[in-house]
């Protein structure tokens, strides 16, 4: 599956990113993802498998990545940085409707980890 980028009002969900146009490793290192480069490949790895499905909490206006939320099975699990946690609870009713409805799953409440 490729991945499926969501607006959520505030905020706009997207794919992880590290190429010559935009980078996420800064803001994963201020997530305390400490191979960000590696973390980004293994979700463009799990959305093509369609083993864990990752997105990116972003600032519409600048791109900047807040937050994190994922599903994998029936765990919905995100972090957010700091004074961002309106950034992640907007994102968890969104992709909750997505397990459910694209990939026929129901999740848990969320749980604050590294999706």
């Amino acid at each position: 599956m490729e991945p499926v980028e969501v607006n959520v009002g505030a905020w706009y969900l997207r794919a992880l990113r590290d190429d010559d146009r935009l980078s996420d490793v800064p803001a994963l290192k201020l997530l305390s993802i400490d191979d960000a480069a590696a973390y980004i490949a293994g979700t463009d790895s799990d959305w093509a498998d369609e083993t864990r499905f990752v997105w990116a909490v972003c600032i519409p206006t600048t791109g900047e990545t807040v937050a994190l939320i994922g599903v994998r099975g029936d765990v919905l699990a995100g972090i957010h940085r700091d004074g961002h946690a309106d950034a992640l609870d907007a994102a968890v009713g969104p992709i909750t409707r997505f397990a459910a409805g694209a990939l026929g799953l129901t999740v848990d409440a969320l749980t604050l980890q590294t999706p």
